[in-house]
Parts: C-alpha cells; structure tokens; sequence
C-alpha cells in the first residue's frame, strides 16, 4: 500500500481519496485485487435511538475491528461506509474472508457499548467484486462493489454478497471439479445463489466449533 496521505479524524482509517489511490496502485501492480465496501445496518437508527456519540461509538468499534482484521487495508468512505482492499485474493478467498469478519462483527457486541439497547445488534452489509474479474479498472471496481453492496441490501442485510451478475463459479484449487458440480446442482435446485450457500455453511461451520469451544 501506498504512504498514508490523509486519515479520517474519529476512525483513525484511511480516507476515501486515500482508498482510491491505494487501489489505483494495487490493480495496477497485482494480477488479482478484491475489494469489499460494507455498511453498518440501520446506522441511522442507533444516532436517533441512542444519540451521536453512541454512533461514534459504533463506527470506532467496527473501525478497530477492521484494523485488527485487515491492517493498513481498511478505510473510511463516508459516514457508515467503510472499505477494505484484499490485493492477492480471488473472488472467492475475498467472499470467504468478508463472511469470516462478517461473523467477527456480529461476536463483538460488548466493543460497541450501546447500554439500554438489548433489542439492537450492531452487523454489517458488504458487497465484493474482484479485478480483473468483475471491473478492468479502479474506478470501475468500486462502481461493482458498490453493485453488490446494494444486492445485499435488497436481500435483506447482514450477509455478503457478489455482484449482481455474479454466480460464484468456484475456479479455486481448494474445490474439486466434483465439489463445484454438486454446488452448481444445489443451487439450481433451491434457486439460491451459489455464494448464499457458502455462506450458510460457512456460518454453519463457525457455528459447529463455537459450541466446541464453549463445552
């Protein structure tokens, strides 16, 4: 990554010009650059319900999540809008990834300390699209992440997602060619999209071992 130019004051991230220059050079001079843009949910709720400095709250607990998860490759875009530049990483590694911290967000509800706010929970969208396989450029890869972000949301929020076009097709060596048939029939059959199903058993598996943890 390039030499930090400008920060975002409350987070302490990188800020958005910062974000696009970053990724300018990162696709620039990798053969494979995902990016993820993520939003927290109902943000605007929590500034109404609980007051602005519990929204700054929330958005420097996700913020230090992210640079715990992600060093020196997360950013703040705007308002409860972050970002997070995964250079090296095909689309499915980034889907993986995202869905990992996804589940880290929706573990980490003391770090937000809303008091009096049992019914909320702080969780988070994210939309991913990858270069070169989804955009050809920088500016073009944010317009598709920013797709995929507004797919999630319309599917009902907390959950990751691929652009709209995007039907996951699992090129990996971590898959065998048995694997991503059997995936590609699954999904047919329940018309589900092959990426919502690796997240269910993803957090399935996270799940699994949580209880192993605990006992």
């Amino acid at each position: 990554m390039a030499v930090i130019l400008r920060k975002d004051l409350l987070t302490d991230l990188a800020s958005r010009e910062q974000l696009e220059i970053d990724l300018k050079t990162a696709v620039n001079g990798e053969d494979n650059v995902a990016l993820a843009l993520l939003d927290l949910d109902y943000f605007m709720e929590v500034n109404n319900n609980y007051g602005h400095e519990a929204g700054d709250r929330v958005l420097s607990g996700l913020a230090e999540l992210l640079r715990n998860n992600f060093p020196d490759q997360a950013y703040r875009v705007s308002g409860d809008e972050f970002a997070v530049i995964l250079p090296g990483n095909s689309l499915e590694q980034a889907f993986l990834r995202m869905e990992a911290f996804r589940e880290t967000v929706h573990g980490s509800q003391e770090k937000f300390r809303l008091n009096g706010s049992e019914n909320y929970e702080v969780t988070i969208t994210i939309g991913v699209a990858q270069y070169p396989r989804d955009a050809k450029d920088a500016s073009i890869l944010i317009r598709v992440a920013d797709a995929a972000l507004g797919s999630a949301k319309e599917n009902g929020r907390n959950q990751v997602s691929l652009p709209p076009n995007e039907e996951m097709v699992m090129k990996s060596c971590y898959y065998s060619s048995t694997m991503v048939r059997r995936l590609k029939i699954l999904s047919d059959k329940l018309k589900k999209k092959e990426s919502l199903l690796l997240r269910e058993a993803l957090s399935d598996l996270l799940r699994k071992y949580d209880r192993v943890e605990e006992s």
